[in-house]
């Protein structure tokens, strides 16, 4: 089948629809005006407080020179700003280009730069990295009414994210509105939201993962609860307090959670829903929060910036499943496997290419259109299992050996907080195994050789095993708390 073809079968059979996050706004507000839409420490907003607020910000946008088109950075923490200036931004037919709330100077102006963006919407005291291009979300002056001129249409562009390379080769997805918000709709009522569900995503809203939690929530005209930033009490705080139904997080926020005790200071009872994403989460990590919340569907997630959610769980799955693997396609996503187990999609929901550059987008696709993830993968029935990224794998001696199965036990260790494993070169086999690790408590030491009885005892083969440690007090990490083994430096 074309993709011509397979366009057209998207719309019939409803993966595409006349979605945009204006006309979403626009039905919540006729249909359920009084309806909670925002929850952010003591202050609750209806949905008609949002459309108001977002229509005074959209004409102070306007007014600054912001057209149908433009690009608009947003670097904000998760706040009601980073809301209102989301629907504002869409609502003018602008395209949003999130920037990631720990990027400086060096990122940010080449991701200015690459994304031609007019304007960056950001903390006052963060103006000065934007080269007069940014301004303070208290500095837009807000004026009603606001008169409407043409409305965004489906098709049309709306978000502009960047996966990697921030400052040598930035990589740009560019989405319209049918894709992410097709994709959202149908996932909401798979993960069992309604009007009546409360969503707090303890990941930053400036990851794809983060909107997809919006996205799923004004699908169906959930609330939307608010963490600014993630730490193990302010969440555990929140959730007590705000009751949130549905939590999207990652599996090192719920092992740092953990590790501080906040499953056991907070009442985490009013959770009906937890979706687990960012990076593989270890079964007994999973179990651990089933045990600790049993009121509580825990579920796994699968996406990237290029598809949003391709693969999850449900509610209602074997909790093993869930446990286990990362889920089955969302509705209309197609997956598949090639021969060295690299995972393979194509659906409504995939990007169509990155932003000027046609080099990386052929390489991005097989020559019959799916997309290579480079994540590698196994199935498991109707289910999928990721097991590792595909340029992670150690070159030992012509055995490749994947970090995965290691990491995944190591993580397990009483002692240990995250693990990676990462090659480091060898003069005789090419490549070996080191092990960073962080401590749940620094003053309980581990050594390299009490690892290896751990792995010894688990049965795993000898030749995974790591052969130097390195201890570090924190792990590099991205905004969802993935860690970055490229800045993880073995000492001489």
């Amino acid at each position: 089948m074309h993709r011509d073809e397979r366009e057209t079968q998207y719309a019939a059979r409803g993966w595409w629809a006349d979605d945009t996050l204006t006309r979403w706004l626009a039905r919540h507000v006729r249909e359920r005006p009084d309806a909670p839409a925002l929850a952010f420490q003591d202050i609750l907003l209806s949905w008609a407080d949002v459309e108001q607020k977002v229509l005074s910000i959209a004409a102070g946008l306007r007014a600054r020179g912001v057209a149908p088109g433009d690009v608009v950075a947003l670097q904000l923490p998760n706040t009601p700003e980073f809301v209102f200036s989301y629907l504002a931004i869409a609502r003018l037919g602008a395209v949003t280009c999130t920037l990631h709330m720990p990027y400086r100077g060096a990122e940010v102006q080449a991701l200015m730069r690459h994304s031609r963006a007019r304007l960056a919407i950001c903390l006052p005291q963060s103006k000065d990295m934007f080269d007069g291009r940014g301004i303070a979300f208290n500095e837009i002056e807000p004026s009603l009414p606001f008169h409407p001129e043409n409305e965004p249409k489906p098709e049309d562009p709306f978000l502009l994210l960047y996966t990697s390379g921030t400052t040598a080769a930035p990589k740009g997805v560019v989405h319209p509105y049918r894709t992410m918000l097709g994709n959202g709709r149908v996932s909401a009522p798979e993960h069992g939201l309604t009007e009546n569900s409360r969503v707090l995503c303890a990941a930053p809203l400036s990851h794809l993962y983060g909107l997809y939690s919006l996205h799923c929530a004004w699908a169906v005209g959930a609330c939307t609860v608010l963490l600014p930033a993630f730490k193990p009490d302010d969440l555990g705080s929140t959730v007590h307090s705000l009751k949130p139904t549905a939590l999207w997080t990652a599996p090192a926020h719920v092992a740092a959670c953990r590790a501080a005790g906040a499953f056991d200071r907070y009442d985490w009872s009013s959770l009906e829903l937890a979706i687990v994403s960012g990076s593989i989460a270890p079964p007994q990590l999973m179990r651990g929060v089933a045990e600790r919340v049993p009121r509580c569907a825990v579920t796994q997630l699968w996406g990237m910036t290029e598809l949003q959610a391709g693969l999850y769980t449900r509610p209602r799955d074997p909790f093993e499943m869930s446990a286990t693997s990362a889920g089955r396609p969302s509705p209309g996503t197609e997956v598949r496997l090639s021969e060295e187990g690299e995972l393979q999609v194509r659906g409504p929901s995939l990007f169509s290419g990155y932003l000027n550059d046609p080099t990386e987008t052929r390489k991005a696709f097989t020559a019959d259109g799916w997309f290579r993830t480079g994540d590698l993968g196994e199935a498991r029935g109707d289910y999928f299992a990721i097991t590792g990224r595909s340029k992670d794998l150690i070159n030992r001696g012509g055995v490749k050996i994947n970090p995965a199965d290691v990491e995944m036990l190591l993580d397990a260790h009483p002692r240990v907080l995250q693990s990676a494993l990462v090659p480091m070169p060898d003069p005789v086999l090419g490549e070996k195994a080191c092990v960073f690790i962080s401590l749940k408590d620094p003053r309980q030491q581990v050594s390299l050789m009490d690892l290896v009885d751990y792995l010894l005892e688990s049965g795993i083969a000898k030749n995974k095993f790591p052969e130097r440690l390195v201890i570090v007090t924190e792990m590099p990490l991205t905004p969802t708390r993935k860690i970055i083994k490229s800045r993880l430096r073995i000492p001489d």
